[in-house]
């Protein structure tokens, strides 16, 4: 089975690879970013993708996309830091087919890894709880959408990355601010739409679909 490992942390790549040695006959790939992802998928055309979300430049979101748009039966798991229930959301609706967190045992990742391989989808359980009680709740982010208009462009488009799983770090990279700038951006808006977490900033992005146009009435 080949498979390719999109992560920007050796020491990840590193993990992962120690992790797939036990699977007999497995041909891994690496790749850093985005670019190199797509070009290795294109050249090697492997059975499996592991994918990190928080990827330089390009995010870990669109380069789903622009897998399954290069190879729609492409099978991808998503192998990320955040555990918030949103980020997995997003995941699936970009097309992948799993979602496990890097903190998730060994034997859960395994399991992820087979699952996803066989085209099965696999969503690590304490996720799909929270997944569950998302979908029957009424959108978090509602009551606020009356105060989007006190939003500038720049938090806009703060909040669009954040929708789209960027960190903080590397939306200050991809906009040309400080940590602390955005870090403080993300504090105003929390102000301005009555949100107590950055978590909540990120259901607001998904629920509303920002964009650095948005105009929300």
């Amino acid at each position: 089975m080949k498979i390719l490992i999109v992560d920007d942390h050796p020491i990840v790549r590193a993990g992962l690879r120690r992790l797939l040695s036990i699977e007999p006959g497995a041909e891994i790939g690496e790749a850093a970013n985005a670019k190199d992802a797509l070009a290795s998928y294109a050249q090697d055309r492997p059975d499996l993708v592991i994918m990190d979300l928080n990827l330089p430049g390009t995010g870990g979101l669109e380069a789903i996309r622009r897998l399954l748009l290069e190879d729609e039966s492409a099978r991808i798991l998503v192998f990320s830091v955040h555990g918030d229930s949103i980020y997995a959301a997003r995941a699936f609706e970009a097309g992948a087919l799993g979602y496990v967190t890097k903190n998730a045992p060994p034997d859960q990742i395994s399991l992820a890894i087979v699952r996803v391989a066989a085209g099965q989808n696999f969503i690590e359980p304490e996720i799909a709880q929270e997944l569950a009680l998302l979908s029957v709740q009424t959108p978090r982010g509602s009551s606020s959408r009356h105060r989007f208009k006190e939003l500038t462009g720049r938090d806009l488009e703060i909040l669009r990355l954040l929708g789209e799983g960027y960190s903080l770090v590397q939306i200050a990279d991809a906009i040309g601010l400080s940590y602390k700038t955005v870090a403080n951006n993300c504090s105003a808006m929390k102000n301005k739409l009555g949100l107590a977490r950055t978590a909540d900033l990120v259901r607001v992005a998904v629920e509303h679909q920002v964009s650095s146009r948005s105009n929300i009435d």
